[in-house]
């Protein structure tokens, strides 16, 4: 994807300080850059349910809080293509009397300290490991977050258009709103996509580095069962709300420089009036939170130690009239007007230890830090 012309890219820019809400994204395996753009205040919502008969851009926390809440972009304009989204933008700034600030429309982070960050992994990791040796849970997924400082002259467009670049197999998101702040990400994971009749979601667990260009595809036991794990969750979920289900998987799949055991389950929707409900039941799947899922939630919420904030939320088009496109948040980061946050996590079991874990938060978190 080439860089936009220096008029698009000082409006986005400059819509990520601004009172209006936005998202920027693009599909797995496209060139197409696809805008959406809301004029009034953003919808506030109070679950996924509340999805139910709505159209827009989606983007839901991990655990809804009055700081963190679920928002959904109004399509008041909905522009496709680099020059089509100029148009737009150059037509939507002359209309509005408003000046953009010098600043992100977002608080302020310090940088983290990386020794202190590996000591508290350390300390939730063992919280987490006990409560799996004592076969409370099947599953937990540890996630953590790093903030670093940011060059001054950064551009979210332009580590937009990077990842587009670098991750072709992933949706790419830009989004800001005033409730929610300035999100980046790049996820191999859908949540719920289909149109009509035909819908599809999908089993993601299990990681292992790229080996250069090659993809390995040798798995551990650890990554096999947290993969089953997810699969039959997921299984139960979809033959609750849909029929016909049809299987692939699992197989090995590429995200970046990182390939993950993936399923499809492809299945029959009759009404699409309850595309929330669905939602509701599948968020936050055992590939984000654990086994069993209300009990790992919870745990979760009250040992993890910071709040995930939209990190392992719902993301995407929703449309229950047309083509819908959700995927789970993983991949992403947060800016501020000085600093990125980069957020990872990954499935524990019994047999997990703690170098490997935190290794590969890393290597996820190098998926957001390689394109600034």
């Amino acid at each position: 994807m080439n860089l936009p012309g220096t008029t698009i890219h000082k409006l986005i820019d400059n819509l990520t300080r601004s009172p209006f809400s936005f998202a920027l994204y693009r599909l797995p395996w496209t060139d197409e850059p696809i805008l959406v753009l809301q004029e009034e205040d953003v919808e506030v919502l109070n679950s996924p349910a509340a999805l139910n008969g709505k159209r827009g851009f989606v983007m839901t926390p991990f655990h809804q809080t009055e700081e963190y809440p679920a928002v959904l972009i109004r399509p008041d304009k909905v522009a496709h293509e680099w020059e089509n989204i100029s148009q737009t933008l150059e037509a939507f700034a002359s209309s509005i009397s408003f000046e953009f600030s010098s600043s992100f429309n977002s608080k302020e982070k310090r940088s983290t300290n990386a020794q202190e960050a590996k000591e508290k992994y350390e300390q939730v990791f063992s919280r987490f490991i006990s409560s799996l040796e004592d076969n409370t849970f099947k599953k937990l997924v540890l996630s953590r977050n790093y903030t670093q400082a940011l060059e001054g002259d950064f551009s979210p467009l332009t580590a937009f258009i990077r990842a587009c670049n670098n991750y072709p197999r992933m949706m790419i998101s830009l989004c800001h709103t005033p409730q929610t702040g300035t999100w980046i990400g790049s996820t191999p994971e859908i949540i719920l996509s289909g149109q009509d009749t035909e819908w599809h979601t999908v089993a993601l667990a299990g990681t292992m580095p790229m080996q250069g260009e090659i993809m390995p595809t040798e798995w551990s036991e650890k990554n096999q069962n947290e993969q089953a794990f997810v699969s039959e969750y997921i299984r139960q979920t979809v033959k609750r709300f849909g029929n016909k289900l049809k299987e692939k998987g699992p197989y090995t799949a590429r995200a970046g420089q990182l390939v993950h055991l993936k399923t499809d389950f492809h299945f029959e929707l009759k009404d699409t009036a309850h595309l929330g409900d669905i939602l509701q039941e599948l968020h936050p799947t055992p590939a984000v939170c654990g086994l069993p899922k209300e009990e790992a939630y919870h745990f979760i919420l009250n040992n993890e130690g910071y709040n995930r904030a939209y990190y392992t939320g719902i993301i995407g088009w929703l449309d229950p009239q047309g083509e819908t496109t959700l995927y789970v948040n993983l991949r992403c980061m947060n800016i501020t007007d000085k600093t990125a946050t980069f957020y990872a996590g990954g499935g524990i079991l019994p047999s997990s230890t703690v170098e490997t874990e935190w290794e590969e938060t890393q290597q996820k978190m190098n998926t957001m830090r390689n394109i600034l």
